[in-house]
């Protein structure tokens, strides 16, 4: 039996949430080089991450 659709949607929820930690770990520890490739990662991954990105501390102007 498939699952549902809410259950996909979880699953992305949770897997999205995974990656934003792996992120925000990374960006904190990288090199002022990285930052920037760091930041567009988790502009592709979440539509919120302007947001993200301004609680985590970076900006990029």
């Amino acid at each position: 039996m498939a699952c549902s659709e809410r259950r996909k949607e979880i699953k992305r929820r949770r897997h999205r949430r995974e990656k934003l930690v792996q992120f925000k770990r990374k960006l904190e520890s990288a090199k002022t080089s990285e930052k920037p490739i760091i930041a567009e990662k988790v502009r592709k991954l979440t539509p919120g991450a302007e947001q993200i990105l301004s609680q985590w501390g970076y900006s990029d102007r």
